[in-house]
Parts: C-alpha cells; sequence; structure tokens
C-alpha cells in the first residue's frame, strides 16, 4: 500500500473513532473492530442511539488486518483498554481465547447460532460469515473456466492472477486452513507454486478485488463481501466457489468473531454490546449491506441472500485448531514471502 493511502486509511480511523466516541466525553464501551469500517461502523451507531452508551471505536486498516489490533490487545494485557473484539475473522480470536485473555460470556441472543460456531467455554461466538473465493472478471476469462484452488497456479491459466500476501486477516486464516485439510506437503507445494508461477501478492484482499475489477489483473483470491461490493457498483466480475463439487475439497467459510476481553473495563456495557452485535437484527443488516455476509443464525437460514450460496460446498475445517496453529503458521510463511 502506498504511504499516501495508508496515512488517509489510518486518519479515517482516527476521525471515525473520535467521532464515534464524542468529542471529549469518556467512553462507556471501547471495541477494537477488524471488520471493514464501512459494514461496522453503521451498526455501533445505531447501537449508541438506542442506548445511550457513547462507543470508543477503533477500526483495522487493510494492510495489517486482525494482526495488528490483535498485537495490541497482547500488548496491552497489563492494562487492559479494549472492552470487546469484533473479529473479522475466527483463528486469532480462538488463539486469544486459548492464552487466557478473553472473558466467558453466553450470550442470550447467541441461542441459535450452531454449536460448531460457538466456543465450548463461551469466550467467544461467530455470526455473519464470508467465503473465500476467486473474483474473475469477465471482460478478460470465462468463469467457467476456473474450478478450483490449483486452477490459480497452473501452467495454463488463463491471465495475470493474484491474492493477498498470506501474512494477515482472512488470508492467512486461509493458508492455515489448508494446512490442516491438505496437510503439510501439499500445502507446502501449493505455496511454492504461487512463489514460482509468479502469483501477483498484494496488500490485502480489498485491493486485490479492485486489480481485478479495473482489468489489472483476470482474477484471484478474495472474500465474498469484497466481490459483491465490485458487483454491486456494477463492475464486469462474477464469483467461483471452488472446490465445491461433490467430493472435493470445498469453499472456506470464515466467520466473523466477538468477545469480551477478560478484564475488560466496562463489563456491562461490553455484556450489552456484545447482545446487539449477536442479534438477529445485526446479522440481516450485514447481510443485506454490500459486504453481503452470510448468516449463522438458524432462523435465518432460509431468508434470500445476496450471494448464490447454493454454488458453495463447505470446507470442513477445525476452528480450534486453526486458532491453535495461526502464531506458528504466520512465522513460517512470513520466512517464506517476506525474507
Amino acid at each position: 500500500m502506498h504511504r499516501p493511502a495508508l496515512a488517509a486509511r489510518l486518519s479515517l480511523a482516527v476521525l471515525s473513532w473520535l467521532a464515534v466516541s464524542g468529542c471529549g466525553q469518556e467512553p462507556d464501551v471501547v471495541i477494537y473492530c477488524a471488520l471493514d469500517q464501512v459494514d461496522s461502523e453503521p451498526i455501533l451507531r445505531e447501537f449508541e442511539r438506542r442506548t445511550g452508551l457513547k462507543v470508543l471505536a477503533e477500526f483495522d486498516v487493510e494492510a495489517h488486518k486482525t494482526v495488528g489490533l490483535v498485537r495490541r490487545i497482547r500488548e496491552e494485557s497489563s492494562r487492559t483498554r479494549c472492552d470487546v473484539f469484533w473479529n473479522n475473522e475466527i483463528a486469532h480470536t480462538v488463539s486469544l481465547a486459548a492464552d487466557g485473555f478473553l472473558a466467558s460470556y453466553d450470550s442470550p441472543n447467541a441461542a441459535s447460532i450452531p454449536e460448531g460456531f460457538r466456543d465450548p467455554e463461551r469466550r467467544w461466538t461467530a455470526f455473519a460469515a464470508r467465503a473465500r473465493i476467486f473474483i474473475v472478471n469477465t471482460l478478460l476469462v470465462n468463469p467457467t473456466q476456473i474450478h478450483g484452488m490449483w486452477d490459480l497456479v497452473s501452467s495454463t491459466r488463463t491471465g495475470p492472477v493474484g491474492m493477498a500476501r498470506p501474512l494477515t486477516g482472512t488470508t492467512l486464516t486461509h493458508i492455515t486452513a489448508l494446512f490442516g485439510v491438505l496437510g503439510e506437503e501439499r500445502t507446502l507445494e501449493y505455496l511454492q507454486k504461487v512463489k514460482d508461477t509468479e502469483v501477483n501478492l498484494t496488500s490485502g484482499n480489498a485491493t486485490l478485488m479492485r486489480l481485478v475489477r479495473d482489468g489489472q489483473l483476470a482474477w484471484g483470491w478474495t472474500d465474498t463481501d469484497d466481490y459483491n461490493r465490485a458487483k454491486k457498483q456494477g463492475y464486469p466480475v462474477e464469483a467461483v466457489f471452488p472446490d465445491s463439487a461433490e467430493g472435493e475439497l470445498g469453499t472456506l467459510l470464515i466467520p466473523n468473531t466477538v468477545a469480551i476481553l477478560k478484564d475488560a473495563p466496562h463489563p456491562d456495557a461490553a455484556r450489552q454490546l456484545v447482545d446487539y452485535i449477536l442479534s438477529l437484527e445485526v446479522e440481516r443488516r450485514l447481510a443485506s449491506f454490500d459486504g453481503a455476509q452470510i448468516p449463522l443464525h438458524a432462523e435465518l437460514a432460509d431468508e434470500e441472500h445476496q450471494l448464490p450460496l447454493e454454488k458453495m460446498r463447505p470446507m470442513k475445517v477445525d476452528y480450534a485448531a486453526i486458532g491453535a496453529a495461526i502464531d506458528a503458521r504466520f512465522i513460517q510463511l512470513k520466512k517464506m514471502f517476506l525474507e
């Protein structure tokens, strides 16, 4: 990411923080939020309006997605500032729980979320998922020519392709999941092919989406929220849900997660905020936004959504294992892609 763009994103995050919290006012609850600000800020604004509580929100930036906020939570452990962590993925939340940073809270609004998306000790709850898909510029490539993850590194692929550097956010979670599902040898083979076949590596999924929508790349990995924004804005793009045929690997679902910090300074307000974030209303709103998050509440499963979910076969993964492995995988991937 260019320095002016990064500075602009950082300035926006700081201004948003001040705007949400109110000028000079002591906040009632502090949230660190890794979900894109365009989707999460309206939710927090509405919570403020309904409850009268002042929310101090710190948002992440694309180049350091999730990892920056997780690092802050760990560094602030001797004097916790954050009450609620709204993560745009699951692995780092699981890791924080395993290391003792999160409190147990069984929100009544999580009752209809499947157990596989809830921590057994109720230290976190998942909701509003995204899928890892290929975004394809239809002016450059016929989407029907693309079927699975190995097509990205094939010698016969069409057009320049890309993915986010697998060191942050959902891309890091995705690669960590592949180590668990495919095994060490096959995943390392895939990553080596990413390097050998000159797959373009970007600073994040949103950057990859913009390069594809504008025709600078033909296709590549991103998340459904970034794809859907480009689609709704009228760009010539389609989504391919990879490896979704019978007997294939499947498409990875990565949910948002929300948790309360163990030493949260404002625990009562934190519980109110978590209850609101996990409500049916909020998950329905996140599904209706341009990001088109996929609801996990059982009551919302049969509602119409913006994404063609019938094309997707979910990958079977162990989220707890992903969380346990992600820090070690980050070190391994950093050596491969930075050093």
